[in-house]
């Protein structure tokens, strides 16, 4: 028997329930925010609760899931590439018309999140795994200034400088 979509009401009661869950306790996974929420009555599976972290503006950060704030959240969508690029990036490899992003396990959804949302010039879209990103580029050389601009990024989170 298929199942309903939850009823506005139903998604609006869970997705308030979720933000004081984050706002108490520090919750690293989605299994583990899942479980939580099932102890509380609410029956989420693994998409929906994706779908209610994204339309919420939660990002997961090294130390698991934390709620957006006024202060930290960049004013530009192409504001947060510099911002998850120094925050999870390890490495930036172009291939061809790609570039291959490394992060630490867990950074990948979170970066490419942030490269889909600044639509930056040149770049088709991203595919994400666990700690793997893979940019599509338009072309070779826009690849090569990808990862150039990116890893410039990172270095400045290494030495304390920013980026303008």
């Amino acid at each position: 028997m298929p199942t309903r979509p939850a009823a506005p009401a139903d998604r609006d009661e869970r997705r308030q329930r979720i933000l004081r869950l984050l706002g108490r306790a520090r919750v690293r996974s989605q299994a583990e925010l899942q479980e939580l929420l099932a102890d509380a009555g609410f029956d989420a599976n693994q998409a929906t609760l994706s779908r209610d972290l994204r339309d919420l503006g939660v990002v997961k950060g090294p130390d698991g899931y934390e709620l957006p704030t006024a202060n930290s959240a960049p004013a530009r969508p192409e504001d947060s590439v510099w911002l998850a690029a120094r925050t999870w990036l390890l490495d930036a490899t172009p291939a061809q018309n790609l570039v291959v992003l490394r992060t630490p396990a867990g950074g990948a959804q979170p970066l490419g999140l942030a490269i889909d949302k600044a639509e930056l010039t040149g770049v088709v879209g991203t595919i994400a795994g666990d700690d793997t990103v893979l940019a599509v580029c338009a072309d070779a050389a826009r690849a090569k200034a990808l990862a150039r601009e990116l890893l410039a990024t990172k270095s400045a989170r290494a030495t304390g400088i920013q980026k303008a």
